[in-house]
């Protein structure tokens, strides 16, 4: 048996806003959460992203009206995988700048959830700190099973290809440029609408991502409210011998579930998956002299225990145009106490001529120094800034947390790993002179 919600693939937009959405003409219950008897024989169902005493604010958490309950479906047994861990010190982490080529795609059939592999991360799942970074590879869909993982929400970055994300309270396609988030817990199948996909996912094992506050910025730019997009409920009523994937404490689990866990007919609430288009960032930039540092970049953040500081930045560098003058204008050169996970959607990165490739990953750990390569900085050193200049066709990102990110053993072992990334600062020659103050 097989049935699905008449509603297509629609979106109500606004980031964290309560939404109310039905596939079937009154399935909300009116004026109560759990009645007695639900419209259409159906079951209620809290799913809770915070603690139930959260201020309003913060609080998360939406009513589900399911054919079936989410507790039906045989127990969990583990899954043996070199791939997927949450155990970030099985090798010792390095001080060394770190950077990978682009995964390359799979030959046999792989699905997204085979073709996920653990890159690096920090804390620890079962903390609610920290996250794990990983990269995809996959060149067909998910086929009768699905996956939800319960030690984090999923960022899910594409890089290659389309994905259609069949989740429990509805549908998201999410191309290149796009990004989506799907709350800790929720079920979803992942589906290739192109023949091959690659990406980056960040799980966020801490505090849901929020927009940033603006502070001086004022009341608009950066990543607008209206821009995030929730879907329309949207269910399936389906039954058969399917696979429920778990993540749960770094493992995976696979249960036997006999009907599709997407099955939730209406939904009203905050905590829901959502996408955003990077193309509809504000860029905001300096207009006078000196590049500013890069949480003007900021998309979405996890918030920490310490004010100011977050656990996880989710920061961009789009196309923009750069006015500085008298100013070195890529990123200089520089150590944090933060640590740095990139990659590259599309195009080039300003700060390095080569080898940094769509696809692939650097990772810049605390107090690490790094920065423009040398050829990036000859150029940039002698620059005419007097003229404007338009970075164009491009898309890097980073993951920045306030702890150290570890790799993983693939990670270090694979012949991914560009073994020579060090020799991008060589060439830069001493430039100092005691007698030409004017440098």
């Amino acid at each position: 048996m097989m049935t699905l919600s008449p509603a297509g693939l629609a979106y109500e937009s606004g980031f964290g806003n309560e939404f109310a959405t039905e596939a079937l003409p009154g399935a909300l219950p009116v004026g109560q959460n759990s009645p007695q008897r639900c419209p259409y024989g159906l079951y209620a169902e809290q799913l809770s992203g915070t603690a139930f005493t959260a201020p309003r604010g913060a609080n998360r958490r939406s009513w589900l009206y399911r054919i079936r309950p989410a507790a039906m479906h045989r127990p969990f047994e583990r899954i043996p995988s070199e791939r997927i861990t949450s155990d970030f010190g099985q090798v010792a982490t390095p001080p060394n700048q770190l950077r990978w080529n682009p995964l390359p795609l799979p030959d046999a059939p792989t699905d997204f959830l085979d073709g996920l592999i653990a890159m690096a991360g920090n804390g620890d799942p079962h903390a609610q700190l920290g996250c794990g970074i990983y990269l995809y590879a996959a060149n067909r869909s998910m086929e009768d099973r699905f996956f939800y993982s319960g030690d984090g929400e999923l960022l899910i970055v594409p890089q290659q290809g389309r994905l259609r994300l069949a989740t429990e309270l509805g549908v998201l396609e999410i191309e290149p440029l796009e990004i989506a988030v799907i709350p800790r817990g929720v079920r979803m199948r992942v589906e290739l609408i192109d023949a091959a996909a690659k990406g980056y996912v960040c799980e966020n094992f801490g505090v849901p991502l929020r927009l940033p506050d603006r502070g001086p910025i004022g009341a608009n730019g950066l990543a607008n409210p209206r821009d995030f997009l929730t879907p329309v409920a949207h269910y399936e009523d389906r039954e058969g011998d399917f696979e429920l994937v778990a993540k749960f404490m770094g493992n995976l689990w696979s249960a036997r579930i006999d009907h599709s866990p997407l099955d939730v007919v209406a939904w009203h609430g905050n905590y829901a998956p959502y996408k955003y288009d990077l193309r509809r960032f504000n860029t905001i930039g300096s207009i006078s002299f000196d590049h500013p540092d890069p949480s003007i970049f900021l998309v979405l953040q996890s918030p920490s225990d310490t004010p100011g500081v977050d656990a996880i930045d989710f920061v961009i560098f789009p196309p923009r145009i750069l006015a500085m003058e008298h100013t070195f204008r890529p990123p200089w050169f520089h150590r944090n106490v933060a640590s740095e996970f990139m990659g590259l959607v599309v195009g080039a990165y300003d700060a390095k001529a080569e080898g940094f490739l769509p696809g692939g990953a650097s990772l810049h750990n605390s107090m690490s120094g790094h920065g423009p390569d040398a050829e990036s900085f000859a150029r940039a050193s002698s620059a005419d800034t007097t003229q404007v200049e338009r970075i164009r066709d491009t898309m890097a990102f980073m993951f920045e947390t306030r702890c150290v990110i570890r790799p993983t053993r693939f990670a270090l072992e694979t012949s991914q790993l560009q073994a020579e990334y060090y020799r991008c600062w060589q060439g830069l020659a001493k430039r100092f002179d005691p007698q030409r103050p004017g440098g």
